[in-house]
């Protein structure tokens, strides 16, 4: 059980830069009420004299500390209340302060403190009321009706009701900010995952590149110097590339002028970019295609895009093999199936890299409910993913079609 003020939620008269201002106006409020309660109960009430005004204001001198110490604030507060009505001064505004506190008990979670509180107040006041002989009362005339006792039972439990909505309503504000806090984390955390996986796919594969030129151009450098011009310039495509890959990856976080990135995300319309870098790198890749292309929603293409792109910079690093084969499998209209082979074998040593690109493919599959498996064929390696095309089931109508990734082993 905490004690410390939430900010989540809350009327002003909670929070702690209102705690001094809210108490001075209850104790204005309850002050003249009071004062103007007492001409009307001037035949059955004590009159308010220095005693009275002083438990007038103490209630509220206690709500000073109601922040800090609600659950004892508010058993102070409704003994107060109860000292005074015992007295006999006017019944009126002497409430207010104990709804405060009661609101305060409340919205911090001693719900069980305020309801006992309030309840054996008014249980002393009905027994002393009732059960103490008259010459003990101060009050002029004979022990309080029960309509009189109602009304005191009615103020209370009107207290308690509207400070349980209150806090209701202030519990399901703070529920719905820290929803919303939450969504945004989650939002936050899903971007920079996305940026994470698009800076590692873009630096993998250039990165990779540009470490078999300069080995190329390690070994050239002495006895053909002639052709280090040529893994050079490589060298210099490739990091071009990459960077204005990286800037359309920062891109994406717009900026306070609110513009969109002005370059489209990679697809697979930039496929042959993609095998002419991996021909600089000394990978001859074929593609193959199967059924007619159409278009597909862009972060699809992308996922496509990288898939493939991490799969070539595998090879690269990972397999002995100097040629790879790219399948795309368009003939199940509900998707589109993706394959790409080396014959291998696998190259011996450390091929550098995360360890991630695998589990970077897995994860961009999977975000549109789409398949990735990977594993030795033949005396190589295979990758092949599925994705599903949200529009796909329109074109496949009754189920029909899906023989392409069947075919292919899906």
């Amino acid at each position: 059980m905490s004690t410390d003020h939430d900010p989540l939620g809350g009327p002003p008269w909670t929070r702690p830069s209102w705690t001094v201002v809210s108490a001075v106006l209850v104790a204005l409020f309850q002050v003249v009420g009071s004062t103007a309660a007492a001409r009307q109960q001037q035949d059955y009430r004590v009159p308010l004299d220095a005693a009275g005004y002083a438990l007038l204001l103490l209630g509220p001198v206690l709500l000073l500390f109601r922040n800090r110490f609600p659950g004892p604030v508010v058993i102070a507060v409704t003994a107060v209340t109860t000292g005074y009505l015992l007295a006999g001064y006017p019944y009126g505004p002497v409430f207010f302060s104990l709804a405060v506190a009661v609101y305060g008990a409340l919205s911090r979670g001693y719900r069980r403190v305020a309801w006992i509180s309030v309840g054996t107040g008014y249980l002393v006041h009905l027994a002393s009321s009732h059960l103490l002989p008259q010459s003990w009362l101060r009050a002029p005339a004979q022990s309080p009706g029960w309509w009189q006792e109602a009304g005191v039972a009615a103020w209370l439990l009107l207290v308690l009701a509207v400070a349980e909505i209150m806090r209701s309503r202030g519990e399901q504000l703070a529920a719905r900010r820290l929803a919303r806090r939450q969504a945004e984390e989650n939002r936050a955390a899903e971007e920079r995952l996305r940026m994470a996986r698009e800076l590692h796919d873009i630096l993998a594969h250039s990165i990779s590149v540009i470490h078999l030129q300069a080995g190329v151009a390690l070994e050239l450098i002495d006895q053909h110097p002639e052709q280090v011009r040529a893994a050079l310039t490589v060298i210099k495509a490739t990091s071009k590339e990459a960077l204005g890959e990286v800037r359309q990856v920062l891109g994406t976080l717009r900026g306070p002028d609110g513009q969109a990135p002005r370059t489209p995300a990679p697809g697979l319309a930039r496929l042959p970019e993609l095998v002419t870098q991996a021909g600089h790198a000394g990978l001859t890749v074929s593609v193959e295609t199967a059924g007619e292309g159409r278009p597909l929603p862009s972060q699809l293409e992308l996922a496509a895009f990288r898939i493939v792109q991490e799969a070539l910079t595998n090879v690269i690093r990972h397999s002995a093999a100097r040629s790879a084969t790219v399948l795309m499998d368009w003939t199940s209209p509900e998707g589109l199936l993706l394959q790409v082979d080396d014959p291998g074998p696998a190259a011996g040593g450390d091929g550098g890299g995360s360890g991630n690109g695998l589990i970077g493919m897995r994860e961009r599959a999977a975000a549109f409910d789409g398949e990735l498996t990977v594993g030795p064929h033949g005396g190589g390696f295979r990758v092949r993913a599925w994705l599903p095309d949200p529009a796909g089931k329109d074109r496949a109508g009754n189920g029909a079609g899906r023989t392409g990734a069947e075919r292919h082993g899906r």
